[in-house]
């Protein structure tokens, strides 16, 4: 090899940034390079180098779109450059421009190399060309130096693109040639080559002035940019249903063909969706309409009354009227028969009322689950989050894994639930109550921005008539005012108002309810769970007491009739010796409790003597707390006797008669009890109207037909029969009552979402009643004074909740509510409407940028070519920023793949804060549309670079995915140490067919996708039997084939996406 070739590797000390700061330095005039990649983001590093340059050109290859490479080849076959193929390449130019911005490093010395480049181009002093022949491989630099030099220049040539990886980070080998003859040559070419290229340096300049992250952006176009980011998706979407059909009379709403269009898209992205607008809006005629949307055939599952012909509002009907084809309808109470015909048919489930699946520790779960597995999953509830958080990990785990789900940065949602557990943990509901409500309200928003944002369509009515009044006008539908909810005082004297406050006391604090719970009392051996069991149960019959006495003294004194009859056999059984423990139908009875059926409760824990124990293995307290306890009944049971009129039913009858609304209107009148619901309608017929309809559990099928045929406006057999109708919460849920508009509480509802549900049934889209009324009956002492009784039943309230401690969550079936609350949410329209008015809502910014692309739509071309990474400046007030506490501060926004994350990088030490997108819409719209854009300060990229790592920590998955460490995770974490255990992982007697299936079973536990039941069943098996065989049938035999599916989120899962800065906003203070 010669010895005047020098060889350049960009190893230590022979860079080639370095051999070119040596030589362009050294009396460079002239800088040609021919390369086939540029990147503008590399130029920096050799800017300083060139400043004495004279002039620089440089000649690259273009990376073309295959459209665009057509025209420059057929141009080069023709031998000229005609008019659209010199386009082509000015088009590429920018394209190639902007792609590689998005991907370069963030900094300002890239950013002082990219002005110094425009400034440059702007002088002459640099050009810069494209070649639009065969694609350009050659990587040649010409420095031609001053006359006079020592020689005429030098080429080097090699491997090194004109880029910072070519310059110094990569392994290159290039050369350096000193011969004149090498030069001469080298220089010859690329004239030829440049006087043939199409020059870009316009195109160039243009892109990184106007068009780049380093371009001027108004605040005003930033905030629409962020919403056009934000909101892509639903903007792309069709702007109707297509292919449909609807019946004859039936009106085509905007806001329900969205909301179909927004669940197809949710379905294709997760496998599974909440359609959870708020009741009465018609989110089964939606499920219909999304049904003819998709593939395959579908499976209704919901309770029997909503599958019944002769609802003509029943998912049956709805489904036939809209034509829905390849559809089976299933009773939740029939998943059994189900699971044994093929549910591999299936494609799509439609679950009605899904909140009921919101705990998976029962078989009905376990069943439901294994037919939802591998299919689209449709829950439908307004009312999916009822108790707590976990009500929606049971009901999400349907359509994804628990420990392995496609939601964007919650792969592991054990993970993510249990830390919302956590936030509880060492929390007393009594003693913590303001911290302990602030996590409970943190737990729920967490929920609702991870998780149900993703997952759930859900719009209030206030949000309709806003962004979709105008179509319902059109169309002739209204919205029915809801009128405040009115109380209705009935007044205890001074004697039954000490019996009433007395008894409160008693069953709340004194009564032991031994005879619910004797497994406490046992001094043997049983299953901790078998006790807690019963320690459950003795609970919900303290809350039973508790709401009869509340709903009437009629029902009370019948159930505390029942509860002497009860003690009285037990404690003589208990006397001949033996104790009977009822577990057999334990979960059944919990079921029994939630259907007010007393009696069949009675005769389970009656009639199931399912094993007897010997009394002498009971310590003494157990029959020393059944005799108080029967004590404390027969003096309940004497202060009653007491009581000889019915302050409630004199108030209601007499407002029964007196209320105008109320005498001629169709009233509906709700309670928990079915005694209570007898009485009512007894004493309805005796003293107010002879003809009332009475439905509770143990009505038959025709009772329900008169139900539709008198209160469904919709019915197909209208009848005019009846005018009073007295219901249980029976008929709360998937019924159409709205030729009434009058519902009156006749117990207090504890639970304030029995109240949407309630008035839901009057409160329908299509209602012909211009407002709704309600009425809720609370109990007060004796005073003339209106705010004196508001205080009384308030404070009655009030000592309910205080005195049941703890156990006030099951009074109110779950629900966080302070005592305080609870009455003036009872007398609340938002409460009964399901809404808050001043709730956000993101359908306020849809519509802003929706507004620009219908009437704005050059503003808008413009928006949406605004480039990833673009900047601007806010000025704004503290008030805007939530979490901002100094200026200035960096706002960025994110994405990786379908997840958006906005972060707050303040000035200081402090870490990034989280934003959430209307925390985020606030502090980027700016408040005068017209406010400039002020200079970006310097410490710009210290701030992104906080604000990235912020997000990379935040997108990182959590490394305990497949670790068992959360509820329900004992049973998994054993299953696995059997599995891994010795004697399994060294037995040479599995086929390969067994080890795959035992790798199989790994993996489900590893994605958590096996339901509690199961894993239960699983691991008590396993405990009894240590053969490998035997151990790998218990596998077969226990873990449901239909397990084994993926599920349709992973079906159609992506691909790792990377991270992306979306853009960026420096808030400055706005100190005017």
């Amino acid at each position: 090899m010669s010895s005047d070739l020098t060889f350049i590797t960009n190893e230590a000390g022979k860079s080639l940034r370095d051999r070119f700061s040596v030589l362009l330095s050294d009396d460079t005039r002239f800088f040609d390079c021919l390369v086939g990649y540029f990147f503008i983001s590399g130029f920096y590093k050799l800017y300083p180098a060139l400043e004495s340059v004279e002039k620089i050109r440089i000649l690259i290859g273009l990376q073309t779109d295959r459209t665009a490479y057509e025209l420059l080849e057929r141009a080069r076959q023709q031998g000229e450059l005609p008019l659209e193929s010199h386009a082509a390449v000015m088009n590429q130019t920018p394209k190639n421009v902007l792609a590689e911005f998005e991907k370069s490093a963030d900094s300002i010395e890239i950013e002082t190399g990219v002005h110094k480049f425009v400034e440059w181009v702007r002088s002459g002093k640099l050009e810069i060309k494209a070649y639009p022949g065969e694609r350009l491989h050659a990587k040649v630099y010409i420095m031609t130096f001053a006359e006079g030099d020592r020689d005429k220049g030098r080429v080097i040539t090699g491997s090194s693109n004109l880029t910072q990886s070519g310059l110094q980070d990569n392994l290159e080998f290039n050369v350096e040639l000193k011969n004149r003859a090498d030069y001469d040559f080298a220089i010859a070419k690329f004239n030829e080559l440049w006087a043939v290229a199409v020059d870009v340096s316009q195109p160039y300049e243009d892109t990184i002035v106007n068009r780049s992250p380093f371009a001027h952006f108004t605040p005003q176009e930033l905030y629409l940019k962020f919403l056009y980011e934000y909101f892509k998706d639903e903007l792309n979407r069709p702007a109707e249903l297509e292919d449909i059909y609807v019946p004859d009379g039936f009106k085509r709403l905007k806001y329900q063909e969205e909301a179909v269009l927004s669940a197809r898209k949710v379905l294709q992205e997760y496998g599974g969706l909440f359609l959870s607008d708020v009741v009465g809006l018609g989110k089964t005629y939606m499920a219909a309409l999304l049904a003819q949307q998709l593939e395959g055939r579908s499976l209704v599952i919901a309770p029997p009354h909503l599958l019944d012909k002769h609802n003509r509002g029943s998912w049956r009907n709805v489904f036939g009227d809209f034509r829905v084809p390849h559809t089976d309808f299933e009773s939740i109470g029939k998943l059994e028969d189900l699971l044994q015909r093929d549910v591999a048919k299936y494609s799509n489930v439609f679950i009605d009322e899904s909140h009921r699946f919101r705990t998976e520790t029962n078989q009905t779960y376990e069943m439901l689950a294994q037919i939802c597995r591998g299919k689209r999953v449709i829950l439908v509830s307004a009312t999916p989050l009822n108790n707590t958080p976990r009500d929606i990990l049971s009901q999400v785990k349907l359509f994804q894994n628990g420990k392995n789900s496609t939601i964007p940065n919650v792969r592991n949602l054990e993970a993510f639930f249990g830390r919302l557990d956590k936030n509880l943990h060492g929390l007393d509901r009594q003693t913590d109550r303001e911290q302990y409500f602030s996590a409970v309200q943190a737990n729920a928003k967490a929920t609702r921005e991870h998780i149900l944002k993703h997952l759930m369509i859900r719009r209030t009515r206030n949000e309709i008539m806003k962004y979709y009044g105008q179509d319902l006008s059109a169309q002739g539908f209204k919205f029915p005012e809801v009128a405040d909810p009115q109380p209705l005082f009935y007044k205890f004297s001074k004697s039954e108002n000490d019996i009433f406050n007395e008894t409160v006391r008693l069953i709340a604090q004194a009564f032991a309810y031994a005879r619910y719970k004797p497994l406490i009392y046992y001094e043997g051996k049983r299953e901790q769970r078998e006790v807690q069991s019963q320690r459950n149960l003795a609970k919900f019959m303290k809350i039973l007491l508790i709401k009869r006495l509340e709903s009437s003294f009629h029902a009370f004194r019948l159930t505390l009739d029942r509860f002497i009859r009860s003690y009285d056999r037990v404690i003589e059984e208990y006397h001949k010796g033996y104790v009977y423990i009822s577990k057999k139908h334990i979960n059944k009875i919990f079921d029994l409790l939630e259907t007010d059926d007393q009696e069949a409760i009675d005769l389970l824990l009656e009639g199931d003597k399912a094993e007897r124990l010997d009394a002498k293995d009971f310590n003494k307290d157990f029959i020393r707390d059944l005799e108080n306890d029967q004590e404390i009944l027969r003096s309940i049971q004497a202060f009653w006797k007491k009581v000889k009129r019915d302050p409630k039913w004199e108030t209601f009858g007499e407002v029964l008669r007196k209320e105008s609304m109320l005498k001629k209107g169709k009233v509906i009148i709700f309670t928990e009890s079915k005694e209570t619901a007898e009485y009512l309608a007894g004493h309805i017929a005796d003293e107010v109207e002879a003809k009332v309809l009475l439905f509770t559990g143990s009505s038959d099928e025709s009772v329900r037909k008169e139900v539709i045929a008198n209160f469904d406006a919709r019915a197909f057999q209208s009848k005019d029969e009846y005018r009073i109708l007295v219901a249980t919460e029976v008929l709360s849920e998937g019924v159409n009552l709205h030729r009434s508009n009058i519902v009156i509480n006749y117990d207090i509802p504890w639970n304030p979402t029995r109240l949407i549900q309630r008035v839901g049934r009057v409160n329908r889209v299509d209602t012909t009643f211009d407002t709704i009324h309600t009425y809720n009956f609370f109990p007060t002492e004796e005073s003339n004074d209106l705010i004196k009784l508001k205080e009384a039943a308030e404070a009655k309230i009030h000592a309910f909740i205080e005195m049941l401690g703890a156990d006030a969550r099951l009074l109110t079936e779950g629900e966080e509510i302070k005592s305080h609350d609870l009455f003036a949410k009872l007398i609340s329209r938002k409460t009964i409407t399901g809404e808050d008015e001043e709730e956000e809502s993101e359908l306020e910014y849809l519509t802003e940028i929706r507004e620009v692309r219908d009437k704005e739509p050059d503003l808008f071309t413009r928006i949406k070519r605004l480039p990833r990474k673009a900047r601007s400046t806010r000025l704004v007030t503290q008030e805007n920023t939530a979490g901002a506490k100094a200026f200035p501060s960096l706002l960025t926004y994110f994405r990786q793949g379908r997840l958006d994350k906005f972060f707050l990088a303040p000035p200081d030490a402090a870490e990034p804060v989280e934003l959430d997108f209307f925390t985020t819409a606030k502090a980027l719209k700016p408040v005068d549309p017209s406010e400039e854009r002020q200079s970006i300060p310097a410490d710009f990229y210290t701030l992104l670079e906080k604000n990235k790592r912020a997000f990379e920590r935040a997108t990182t998955p959590d490394l305990d995915h497949a670790t068992p460490k959360h509820r329900g995770g004992a049973n998994d974490a054993y299953i696995l140490k059997r599995l891994k255990a010795r004697e399994i992982r060294r037995y040479h007697g599995f086929t390969e067919d067994d080890e795959l299936y035992i790798q199989k079973v790994f993996q489900l536990l590893a994605d958590g996708a096996l339901p509690r039941p199961t894993t239960k069943k699983v691991a008590d098996a396993l405990r009894k039997e240590i053969d490998p065989l035997k151990v790998l049938g218990i596998l077969r035999r226990d873990i449901p084939a239909l397990f084994f599916q993926a599920t349709r989120a992973q079906m159609t899962a992506h691909a790792f996406s990377p991270r992306e800065v979306i853009l960026s906003s420096y808030l400055l203070e706005d100190i005017q």
